[in-house]
Protein backbone atom coordinates (compact mmCIF):
# COMPACT_ATOMS: atom_id res chain seq x y z
CA UNK A 1 0.00 0.00 0.00
CA UNK A 2 1.50 3.43 -0.94
CA UNK A 3 2.53 5.51 2.06
CA UNK A 4 0.26 8.40 1.15
CA UNK A 5 -2.83 6.20 0.89
CA UNK A 6 -2.07 4.81 4.33
CA UNK A 7 -1.59 8.29 5.73
CA UNK A 8 -5.00 9.39 4.49
CA UNK A 9 -6.87 6.28 5.67
CA UNK A 10 -5.08 5.10 8.80
CA UNK A 11 -7.14 6.26 11.81
CA UNK A 12 -3.93 6.43 13.85
CA UNK A 13 -2.11 8.63 11.35
CA UNK A 14 -1.33 12.24 12.22
CA UNK A 15 -3.74 13.50 9.57
CA UNK A 16 -6.79 11.61 8.30
CA UNK A 17 -9.54 12.40 5.86
CA UNK A 18 -11.73 13.23 8.86
CA UNK A 19 -9.21 15.91 9.85
CA UNK A 20 -9.49 17.41 6.36
CA UNK A 21 -13.28 17.69 6.40
CA UNK A 22 -15.15 20.86 5.54
CA UNK A 23 -16.25 21.15 9.15
CA UNK A 24 -12.65 21.05 10.39
CA UNK A 25 -11.60 23.67 7.86
CA UNK A 26 -14.38 26.02 9.03
CA UNK A 27 -16.58 25.64 5.94
CA UNK A 28 -20.27 25.85 6.75
CA UNK A 29 -21.76 22.47 5.71
CA UNK A 30 -24.91 24.23 4.53
CA UNK A 31 -22.87 25.94 1.83
CA UNK A 32 -21.04 24.37 -1.06
CA UNK A 33 -17.60 25.37 -2.35
CA UNK A 34 -19.24 27.25 -5.23
CA UNK A 35 -20.96 29.55 -2.72
CA UNK A 36 -17.73 31.02 -1.34
CA UNK A 37 -16.56 34.48 -2.27
CA UNK A 38 -13.26 36.34 -1.88
CA UNK A 39 -13.66 39.25 0.53
CA UNK A 40 -10.17 40.73 0.81
CA UNK A 41 -6.52 40.50 -0.24
CA UNK A 42 -3.77 41.71 2.10
CA UNK A 43 0.03 41.81 2.03
CA UNK A 44 2.84 42.06 4.55
CA UNK A 45 6.50 42.40 3.60
CA UNK A 46 9.08 40.44 5.60
CA UNK A 47 12.67 41.69 5.79
CA UNK A 48 14.58 38.50 4.97
CA UNK A 49 17.70 38.21 2.86
CA UNK A 50 15.25 39.45 0.25
CA UNK A 51 12.09 41.52 0.98
CA UNK A 52 9.49 38.74 0.81
CA UNK A 53 5.93 39.85 0.03
CA UNK A 54 3.50 37.52 1.78
CA UNK A 55 -0.05 37.56 0.39
CA UNK A 56 -3.29 36.44 2.03
CA UNK A 57 -6.65 35.95 0.30
CA UNK A 58 -9.70 35.99 2.59
CA UNK A 59 -13.19 34.52 2.07
CA UNK A 60 -16.65 34.97 3.56
CA UNK A 61 -16.36 31.45 5.04
CA UNK A 62 -13.43 32.47 7.22
CA UNK A 63 -10.95 30.36 5.25
CA UNK A 64 -7.72 32.14 4.30
CA UNK A 65 -5.10 31.24 1.71
CA UNK A 66 -1.46 32.32 1.96
CA UNK A 67 0.90 32.98 -0.94
CA UNK A 68 4.06 34.90 -1.73
CA UNK A 69 5.24 37.22 -4.49
CA UNK A 70 8.84 37.53 -5.60
CA UNK A 71 10.50 40.57 -4.10
CA UNK A 72 10.32 43.82 -6.00
CA UNK A 73 9.51 47.47 -5.47
CA UNK A 74 5.83 48.24 -5.89
CA UNK A 75 4.53 44.68 -5.59
CA UNK A 76 2.25 45.34 -2.57
CA UNK A 77 0.83 48.41 -4.32
CA UNK A 78 0.10 46.36 -7.44
CA UNK A 79 -1.66 43.70 -5.39
CA UNK A 80 -3.78 46.40 -3.75
CA UNK A 81 -4.60 47.64 -7.23
CA UNK A 82 -5.76 44.12 -8.21
CA UNK A 83 -8.00 43.60 -5.19
CA UNK A 84 -11.22 44.88 -6.86
CA UNK A 85 -10.72 42.39 -9.69
CA UNK A 86 -10.94 39.37 -7.37
CA UNK A 87 -13.16 40.46 -4.47
CA UNK A 88 -16.56 38.82 -4.89
CA UNK A 89 -15.17 36.05 -7.08
CA UNK A 90 -15.11 32.34 -6.28
CA UNK A 91 -11.58 31.37 -5.17
CA UNK A 92 -11.74 27.97 -6.87
CA UNK A 93 -11.64 29.53 -10.35
CA UNK A 94 -7.86 29.84 -10.27
CA UNK A 95 -7.19 29.74 -14.01
CA UNK A 96 -9.96 32.19 -14.83
CA UNK A 97 -8.89 34.62 -12.11
CA UNK A 98 -5.27 34.41 -13.25
CA UNK A 99 -6.18 35.25 -16.84
CA UNK A 100 -8.58 37.94 -15.60
CA UNK A 101 -5.76 39.62 -13.67
CA UNK A 102 -3.40 39.38 -16.64
CA UNK A 103 -5.97 41.07 -18.85
CA UNK A 104 -7.04 43.74 -16.36
CA UNK A 105 -3.41 44.59 -15.53
CA UNK A 106 -2.21 44.75 -19.14
CA UNK A 107 -1.71 48.50 -18.86
CA UNK A 108 0.74 47.94 -16.01
CA UNK A 109 2.73 45.45 -18.10
CA UNK A 110 1.41 41.97 -17.40
CA UNK A 111 3.76 40.36 -19.92
CA UNK A 112 6.55 40.45 -17.34
CA UNK A 113 8.15 42.26 -14.44
CA UNK A 114 6.63 43.11 -11.08
CA UNK A 115 3.07 42.92 -12.40
CA UNK A 116 3.46 39.20 -13.12
CA UNK A 117 5.20 38.86 -9.77
CA UNK A 118 2.22 40.43 -8.01
CA UNK A 119 -0.22 38.16 -9.85
CA UNK A 120 1.94 35.20 -8.86
CA UNK A 121 1.49 35.99 -5.16
CA UNK A 122 -2.29 35.98 -5.47
CA UNK A 123 -2.24 32.81 -7.58
CA UNK A 124 -0.22 30.90 -4.98
CA UNK A 125 -2.58 32.06 -2.24
CA UNK A 126 -5.53 30.81 -4.31
CA UNK A 127 -3.95 27.35 -4.51
CA UNK A 128 -3.52 27.29 -0.74
CA UNK A 129 -7.09 28.49 -0.33
CA UNK A 130 -8.60 26.05 -2.85
CA UNK A 131 -6.78 23.17 -1.20
CA UNK A 132 -8.23 24.13 2.18
CA UNK A 133 -11.75 24.47 0.76
CA UNK A 134 -11.58 21.09 -1.00
CA UNK A 135 -9.54 19.36 1.74
CA UNK A 136 -6.74 18.54 -0.71
CA UNK A 137 -3.00 19.21 -0.72
CA UNK A 138 -1.99 21.70 -3.39
CA UNK A 139 -0.12 19.12 -5.48
CA UNK A 140 -3.42 17.27 -5.96
CA UNK A 141 -4.86 20.37 -7.63
CA UNK A 142 -2.02 20.05 -10.17
CA UNK A 143 -2.82 16.44 -11.07
CA UNK A 144 -1.25 14.40 -8.29
CA UNK A 145 2.36 13.63 -7.57
CA UNK A 146 5.33 11.74 -8.92
CA UNK A 147 7.35 11.82 -5.69
CA UNK A 148 6.86 12.13 -1.94
CA UNK A 149 9.79 14.50 -1.45
CA UNK A 150 11.61 17.09 -3.53
CA UNK A 151 15.37 17.57 -3.62
CA UNK A 152 16.72 20.96 -2.52
CA UNK A 153 19.90 22.59 -3.77
CA UNK A 154 21.60 25.06 -1.45
CA UNK A 155 22.85 28.36 -2.88
CA UNK A 156 26.17 28.78 -1.07
CA UNK A 157 28.33 31.80 -0.28
CA UNK A 158 31.88 31.43 0.99
CA UNK A 159 33.68 33.89 3.22
CA UNK A 160 35.91 34.90 0.31
CA UNK A 161 34.06 34.02 -2.87
CA UNK A 162 37.04 34.93 -5.04
CA UNK A 163 39.22 32.31 -3.34
CA UNK A 164 38.75 28.80 -4.84
CA UNK A 165 39.64 26.94 -1.66
CA UNK A 166 37.29 29.13 0.39
CA UNK A 167 34.44 27.99 -1.85
CA UNK A 168 35.57 24.39 -1.56
CA UNK A 169 35.70 24.67 2.25
CA UNK A 170 32.14 26.01 2.35
CA UNK A 171 30.94 23.27 -0.01
CA UNK A 172 32.40 20.64 2.29
CA UNK A 173 30.84 22.26 5.36
CA UNK A 174 27.38 22.46 3.80
CA UNK A 175 27.53 18.82 2.73
CA UNK A 176 28.95 17.49 6.01
CA UNK A 177 27.17 19.69 8.55
CA UNK A 178 23.90 20.65 6.85
CA UNK A 179 23.24 17.48 4.90
CA UNK A 180 22.79 18.86 1.37
CA UNK A 181 23.83 16.81 -1.63
CA UNK A 182 23.14 19.58 -4.16
CA UNK A 183 24.87 22.98 -4.14
CA UNK A 184 25.35 26.14 -6.19
CA UNK A 185 28.15 28.72 -6.15
CA UNK A 186 28.63 32.05 -7.94
CA UNK A 187 31.14 32.52 -10.75
CA UNK A 188 30.53 36.23 -11.41
CA UNK A 189 33.08 37.09 -8.73
CA UNK A 190 36.14 39.29 -9.05
CA UNK A 191 39.34 37.51 -9.95
CA UNK A 192 41.80 40.39 -9.57
CA UNK A 193 42.55 40.21 -13.30
CA UNK A 194 39.70 42.41 -14.61
CA UNK A 195 40.41 45.34 -16.90
CA UNK A 196 36.82 46.44 -17.58
CA UNK A 197 33.85 44.43 -16.22
CA UNK A 198 31.33 46.56 -18.15
CA UNK A 199 32.24 45.08 -21.53
CA UNK A 200 31.34 41.51 -20.41
CA UNK A 201 34.54 40.17 -21.96
CA UNK A 202 36.52 37.54 -20.06
CA UNK A 203 40.28 37.55 -20.53
CA UNK A 204 42.27 34.36 -20.26
CA UNK A 205 43.33 34.84 -16.61
CA UNK A 206 39.73 35.51 -15.62
CA UNK A 207 38.53 32.28 -17.23
CA UNK A 208 41.35 30.39 -15.57
CA UNK A 209 40.32 31.82 -12.18
CA UNK A 210 36.68 30.77 -12.63
CA UNK A 211 37.69 27.33 -13.83
CA UNK A 212 39.87 27.00 -10.73
CA UNK A 213 36.82 27.69 -8.51
CA UNK A 214 34.91 24.97 -10.37
CA UNK A 215 37.83 22.56 -10.04
CA UNK A 216 38.31 23.20 -6.32
CA UNK A 217 34.64 22.72 -5.44
CA UNK A 218 33.88 19.74 -7.66
CA UNK A 219 37.03 17.88 -6.63
CA UNK A 220 36.26 18.48 -2.96
CA UNK A 221 32.61 17.33 -2.90
CA UNK A 222 31.90 15.98 -6.36
CA UNK A 223 31.60 12.40 -5.13
CA UNK A 224 29.00 13.48 -2.52
CA UNK A 225 27.07 16.35 -4.11
CA UNK A 226 25.97 17.79 -7.43
CA UNK A 227 27.32 21.31 -7.92
CA UNK A 228 25.99 24.09 -10.19
CA UNK A 229 27.56 27.49 -10.86
CA UNK A 230 25.76 30.79 -11.45
CA UNK A 231 26.98 33.61 -13.71
CA UNK A 232 24.04 36.05 -13.25
CA UNK A 233 23.87 37.07 -16.94
CA UNK A 234 27.33 38.65 -16.77
CA UNK A 235 29.35 37.59 -19.82
CA UNK A 236 29.43 38.10 -23.57
CA UNK A 237 28.49 35.26 -25.89
CA UNK A 238 32.07 34.51 -26.87
CA UNK A 239 33.32 34.64 -23.29
CA UNK A 240 30.49 32.39 -22.11
CA UNK A 241 31.42 29.82 -24.75
CA UNK A 242 35.06 29.85 -23.70
CA UNK A 243 34.16 29.57 -20.02
CA UNK A 244 31.75 26.69 -20.64
CA UNK A 245 34.39 24.82 -22.66
CA UNK A 246 37.04 25.48 -19.98
CA UNK A 247 35.00 23.60 -17.36
CA UNK A 248 33.83 20.71 -19.53
CA UNK A 249 36.25 18.28 -17.88
CA UNK A 250 34.75 18.90 -14.43
CA UNK A 251 31.58 17.36 -13.04
CA UNK A 252 29.37 20.46 -13.33
CA UNK A 253 25.65 19.98 -12.71
CA UNK A 254 24.90 23.09 -14.73
CA UNK A 255 26.23 26.56 -15.62
CA UNK A 256 23.48 29.11 -14.99
CA UNK A 257 22.68 32.31 -16.90
CA UNK A 258 26.08 32.88 -18.55
CA UNK A 259 24.80 35.63 -20.92
CA UNK A 260 22.23 38.45 -20.60
CA UNK A 261 18.64 37.18 -20.94
CA UNK A 262 17.29 39.30 -23.78
CA UNK A 263 18.81 37.63 -26.86
CA UNK A 264 17.69 34.01 -27.11
CA UNK A 265 19.68 33.48 -30.31
CA UNK A 266 22.95 34.09 -28.46
CA UNK A 267 21.70 31.88 -25.64
CA UNK A 268 21.09 29.06 -28.11
CA UNK A 269 24.58 29.43 -29.60
CA UNK A 270 26.19 29.25 -26.15
CA UNK A 271 24.18 26.21 -25.11
CA UNK A 272 24.84 24.32 -28.31
CA UNK A 273 28.56 25.10 -28.28
CA UNK A 274 29.41 23.09 -25.17
CA UNK A 275 28.84 19.82 -23.35
CA UNK A 276 28.57 21.75 -20.07
CA UNK A 277 24.83 21.79 -19.21
CA UNK A 278 23.34 25.30 -19.40
CA UNK A 279 20.43 26.43 -17.21
CA UNK A 280 18.32 29.52 -17.97
CA UNK A 281 14.86 30.85 -17.15
CA UNK A 282 14.88 32.78 -13.89
CA UNK A 283 14.66 36.13 -15.67
CA UNK A 284 11.97 35.16 -18.20
CA UNK A 285 8.26 35.57 -17.48
CA UNK A 286 5.27 33.29 -18.00
CA UNK A 287 5.15 30.34 -20.36
CA UNK A 288 5.33 32.66 -23.34
CA UNK A 289 8.73 33.94 -22.24
CA UNK A 290 10.08 30.42 -21.80
CA UNK A 291 8.70 29.19 -25.14
CA UNK A 292 11.51 30.31 -27.44
CA UNK A 293 14.20 29.01 -25.10
CA UNK A 294 12.64 25.57 -25.39
CA UNK A 295 11.60 25.66 -29.04
CA UNK A 296 15.08 26.79 -30.10
CA UNK A 297 16.72 24.23 -27.80
CA UNK A 298 18.59 27.09 -26.16
CA UNK A 299 18.62 25.44 -22.71
CA UNK A 300 19.59 22.10 -21.23
CA UNK A 301 17.74 22.85 -17.97
CA UNK A 302 14.89 25.34 -17.54
CA UNK A 303 14.91 27.33 -14.30
CA UNK A 304 11.68 29.30 -13.71
CA UNK A 305 11.17 31.18 -10.45
CA UNK A 306 7.63 30.22 -9.37
CA UNK A 307 6.57 33.34 -7.39
CA UNK A 308 8.01 35.47 -10.18
CA UNK A 309 7.11 33.63 -13.39
CA UNK A 310 3.33 33.49 -12.89
CA UNK A 311 2.61 31.11 -10.03
CA UNK A 312 2.01 27.40 -9.57
CA UNK A 313 -0.11 26.48 -12.58
CA UNK A 314 2.01 28.64 -14.89
CA UNK A 315 5.12 26.83 -13.68
CA UNK A 316 3.34 23.53 -14.26
CA UNK A 317 2.55 24.65 -17.82
CA UNK A 318 6.22 25.59 -18.36
CA UNK A 319 7.28 22.19 -17.06
CA UNK A 320 4.84 20.45 -19.41
CA UNK A 321 6.19 22.44 -22.35
CA UNK A 322 9.75 21.61 -21.29
CA UNK A 323 8.87 17.94 -21.08
CA UNK A 324 7.95 17.90 -24.76
CA UNK A 325 11.62 18.77 -25.41
CA UNK A 326 12.86 16.34 -22.71
CA UNK A 327 14.23 19.26 -20.67
CA UNK A 328 14.32 18.98 -16.85
CA UNK A 329 13.21 21.72 -14.46
CA UNK A 330 15.34 23.19 -11.64
CA UNK A 331 13.26 25.88 -9.95
CA UNK A 332 15.08 29.04 -8.99
CA UNK A 333 13.92 30.18 -5.56
CA UNK A 334 14.96 32.98 -3.19
CA UNK A 335 11.72 32.89 -1.22
CA UNK A 336 10.43 32.44 2.30
CA UNK A 337 9.06 29.03 3.38
CA UNK A 338 5.72 29.89 1.71
CA UNK A 339 6.82 30.07 -1.93
CA UNK A 340 9.49 27.46 -1.26
CA UNK A 341 6.77 25.00 -0.32
CA UNK A 342 4.67 26.10 -3.31
CA UNK A 343 7.64 25.27 -5.53
CA UNK A 344 7.97 21.89 -3.82
CA UNK A 345 4.31 21.06 -4.51
CA UNK A 346 4.88 21.79 -8.21
CA UNK A 347 8.15 19.83 -8.11
CA UNK A 348 6.22 16.86 -6.76
CA UNK A 349 3.55 17.12 -9.45
CA UNK A 350 5.77 17.23 -12.57
CA UNK A 351 7.81 14.36 -14.01
CA UNK A 352 10.87 16.40 -14.99
CA UNK A 353 11.74 18.03 -11.64
CA UNK A 354 15.44 18.16 -10.70
CA UNK A 355 15.41 20.29 -7.56
CA UNK A 356 14.19 23.47 -5.84
CA UNK A 357 16.66 26.12 -4.74
CA UNK A 358 17.16 27.26 -1.13
CA UNK A 359 18.81 30.66 -0.83
CA UNK A 360 18.62 31.41 2.90
CA UNK A 361 20.81 28.86 4.64
CA UNK A 362 22.77 31.63 6.37
CA UNK A 363 19.58 33.29 7.69
CA UNK A 364 19.03 31.70 11.08
CA UNK A 365 15.31 32.49 11.43
CA UNK A 366 14.05 31.50 7.95
CA UNK A 367 12.27 28.41 9.28
CA UNK A 368 10.68 30.37 12.15
CA UNK A 369 8.13 31.96 9.81
CA UNK A 370 6.04 28.77 9.75
CA UNK A 371 5.14 26.23 12.39
CA UNK A 372 6.04 23.19 10.27
CA UNK A 373 9.45 21.85 9.24
CA UNK A 374 10.09 22.62 5.56
CA UNK A 375 13.63 21.46 4.69
CA UNK A 376 15.26 18.50 6.36
CA UNK A 377 18.48 16.80 5.21
CA UNK A 378 18.37 18.58 1.87
CA UNK A 379 14.82 17.46 1.07
CA UNK A 380 11.27 18.82 1.36
CA UNK A 381 8.72 16.17 2.25
CA UNK A 382 5.45 17.06 0.58
CA UNK A 383 2.75 17.52 3.24
CA UNK A 384 -0.64 15.84 3.02
CA UNK A 385 -2.35 18.72 4.81
CA UNK A 386 -4.76 20.90 2.81
CA UNK A 387 -3.36 23.60 0.57
CA UNK A 388 0.35 24.29 0.92
CA UNK A 389 0.32 22.56 4.31
CA UNK A 390 1.91 25.47 6.17
CA UNK A 391 0.84 27.61 9.12
CA UNK A 392 2.30 31.09 9.43
CA UNK A 393 3.79 31.97 12.80
CA UNK A 394 2.30 35.43 13.12
CA UNK A 395 4.64 36.41 15.94
CA UNK A 396 7.65 35.61 13.78
CA UNK A 397 6.17 37.42 10.78
CA UNK A 398 5.51 40.50 12.89
CA UNK A 399 9.00 40.37 14.41
CA UNK A 400 10.68 40.38 10.99
CA UNK A 401 8.38 42.72 9.07
CA UNK A 402 9.88 45.46 6.92
CA UNK A 403 9.82 48.71 8.89
CA UNK A 404 6.53 50.52 8.42
CA UNK A 405 4.60 47.41 7.35
CA UNK A 406 1.31 46.37 8.98
CA UNK A 407 0.62 42.76 9.94
CA UNK A 408 -2.27 41.30 7.99
CA UNK A 409 -5.36 39.89 9.69
CA UNK A 410 -5.17 36.30 10.95
CA UNK A 411 -8.63 35.43 9.63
Amino acid sequence: MPRNYATLHDPNAEYTMRDLSAETMGLDNSRGPRDLKITDVQTTMVDGNFPWTLVRVYTDAGIVGTGEAYWGAGVPELIERMKPFVVGENPLDIDRLYEHLVQRMSGEGSLGGVTVTAISGIEIALHDLAGKILSLPAYQLLGGKYRDEVRVYCDCHAGDESEPESNADEAERVVDELGYDALKFDLDVESGHEKDRANRHLRGPEIEHKAEIVRAVTERVGDRADVAFDCHWTFSGGSAKRLARAIEDYDVWWLEDPVPPENHDVQREVTQSTTTPIAVGENVYRKHGQRRLLENQAVDIIAPDLPKVGGMRETRKIADMADTYYVPVAMHNVASPVATMASAHVGAAIPNSLAVEFHSYQLGWWSDLVEETVIENGRIEIPERPGLGLTLDMDAVEKHMVEGETLFDEA
